[in-house]
Formats: structure tokens, C-alpha cells, sequence
């Protein structure tokens, strides 16, 4: 049986507790590891906890539940998969935050793994998938601890609502039937949906703009009918760095819904000037990019709207 041990690690400008604060708290993830999807935690007790992860690996959606043991004192979070996706057949490691001085920390990330059946093809992969995360998620880690203390202004977060006379259901449905927005949605050119593992879609798109242009994005989704699609992208417009979001749908005893779309996205200061001109700068690139992404988050809640409340398919 061959079980692979390997270390990587990565120097930040934050104070020690700061860092593993931020990797203790998983609701951070997405923000932070850009292979994260959505975790979420599954029950929690003392230091133990476990967690389900939705997160990419090789460009492939997984998902997996992990046990995790929390040392603040130590500050050091220890990890073992429950139940891995394969081609993995165990999977367990720790972070470990090391202060070098009190605003500076050096992170540890180690793993160990083995492969199912020792497969050589299959451990070769799983190597690549750790190397490559790996190293993606420290220096994410490292630029958004720095940027969450020293350049705030770029991270971008807000939400638009509508009240709709139809069930959560209904409106459930219209957004995850992504393959069809073509059809559906006036701002959408070209659709590709994929979901070979059910709930878990990567949705490619090309969206136009008012200009009559259009650009590509990717998403991974994360669906629990019928409340709620959690996403991030993973092909991303040139004014951002990182955009999360979800479709939260909650119905009252009246039948009503609130159907919520909800961003959060990071602005890509190296591209500003490109995209927007000579003079504009962070306070324009944060306009732009509200007004681009709620345009199309309302559009698509009107149409949805529409589609709930049609009184001809629901027979109301």
C-alpha cells in the first residue's frame, strides 16, 4: 500500500491567529481557496467537527465529508476525509500557523493519501490534484488575508430581492434548469449545463452585454431543491478576481417567495483601466461591476417571476 506524505507551505503579512481564524471558519472558503465551492458544517461539537465540501479538482466538481479537529491554542486544524471522492481511497492532513514575528506567519499545509486499488494512474492524478491546490489556495490565502486588512474597497458584496406570487418550487426549477436560459433568458447567447453527479452542475455561459458584446464565464453550482444554488465562478470577467454568489428562495404560509440573488466579488485593480479607461479606478470598477451583475441577477428573478406566477403552466 502506497500512502503519500507531502508538505506544502507559504509566508503571510498577518498576524498567526488571524490566518488560522480565518481557515477555522469554513464559511470562508470559497472567499479564500479558489477550489472551494461551498462547505458547509454538517455538526459540530467541542473541537470535533465535520464538514461537506463542494470544490474543484483538475477541473472536475467533487464533493466529500471531512472530519476536522480545531486547536486554537496551537493553531493547528487536523483533517480527514470520511468519505473520499475517487479516485482517492483516503485523504487526511493539517494546517498548521506558525508566527515568525507578530505580523507575519509562515502556513504549513500537509497532506497524506493513497489511491484506490494503489492504482500508480490514479495516485499520479491525486498528486497533481493536491500539488496544484495546493498551491492555489496558499497564495489565495495569502493575497486575501492581505487583502482583507489592507484593501478592503475591493471586496464587493450585496443583494437584490423580489416578492413572487408562486411556490419556491417553481422558481427552484427555472434556475436550475440552466440548460434551457437560452430559450428563457434575453441576456444569455450560448448555455452549456453538466451534471454528472446530481445537484452538482458546471454551467458554461456566454452572457451579452449592453454594448450587444458578450463574454464567457464558468460556475460550479451547488443546488438543494428547493431553496437554494450556491456558485462560484471559475472562468471569470476581466474586472474581477473572484465572484461567489447564490439563489436563496424562501416561501411563506402564503405562498409567496422572496427569491434573494446574492454576490460577492473581488475587483481585479490590473485590469481596470483596460476595461474602463484611463481614469477610472477602484470607486468606478465597483459601480460597474454592481450594475453589471445585478442587471442580469434582476433580469433573471423577472423572469422567473414570470414563470412561477404564469397562470396558463400552473393552472392556477
Amino acid at each position: 500500500m502506497t500512502v503519500r506524505e507531502v508538505e506544502h507551505e507559504i509566508t503571510i503579512e498577518a498576524p498567526a491567529k488571524q490566518v488560522y481564524q480565518l481557515i477555522a471558519e469554513v464559511e470562508n472558503w470559497p472567499l479564500i481557496f479558489p477550489p472551494s465551492v461551498f462547505v458547509d458544517t454538517v455538526e459540530r461539537g467541542g473541537s470535533e467537527e465535520r464538514i461537506r465540501i463542494w470544490a474543484t479538482a483538475n477541473g472536475t466538481a467533487k464533493n466529500w465529508t471531512s472530519h476536522r479537529t480545531l486547536d486554537p491554542v496551537a493553531l493547528r486544524i487536523t483533517f480527514r476525509q470520511e468519505v473520499p471522492a475517487p479516485p482517492v481511497a483516503a485523504m487526511g492532513g493539517t494546517w498548521i500557523a506558525e508566527a515568525l514575528d507578530p505580523g507575519r506567519t509562515r502556513v504549513r499545509l500537509l497532506h497524506d493519501y493513497r489511491a484506490i486499488d494503489d492504482d500508480p494512474g490514479k495516485l499520479a492524478w491525486i498528486d497533481e490534484a493536491v500539488d496544484r491546490n495546493s498551491r492555489v489556495e496558499l497564495a489565495s490565502l495569502k493575497t486575501n488575508v492581505e487583502l482583507a486588512t489592507g484593501a478592503a474597497d475591493l471586496i464587493l458584496s450585496f443583494e437584490d430581492s423580489v416578492e413572487i406570487n408562486g411556490s419556491a418550487k417553481d422558481v427552484y426549477d427555472f434556475l436550475n434548469e440552466a440548460h434551457l436560459w437560452k430559450a428563457r433568458l434575453p441576456h444569455v447567447d450560448a448555455v452549456d449545463l453538466r451534471e454528472e453527479t446530481p445537484g452538482l452542475q458546471v454551467l458554461r455561459m456566454d452572457t451579452l452585454t449592453k454594448d450587444d458584446s458578450s463574454h464567457t464565464t464558468e460556475s460550479v453550482r451547488v443546488c438543494f431543491p428547493h431553496h437554494r444554488i450556491v456558485y462560484k465562478q471559475t472562468t471569470l470577467p476581466a474586472l474581477m478576481t473572484l465572484h461567489t454568489g447564490y439563489w436563496q428562495l424562501d416561501e411563506d404560509g402564503r405562498g409567496i417567495t422572496t427569491a434573494t440573488s446574492q454576490h460577492t466579488a473581488i475587483i481585479n485593480t490590473g485590469n481596470i483601466r483596460a476595461v474602463l479607461g484611463e481614469s477610472a479606478g477602484v470607486p468606478e470598477a465597483r459601480e460597474f461591476v454592481r450594475n453589471a451583475l445585478g442587471t442580469n441577477s434582476r433580469a433573471t428573478l423577472g423572469h422567473a417571476k414570470a414563470y412561477a406566477e404564469d397562470e396558463d403552466r400552473t393552472g392556477r
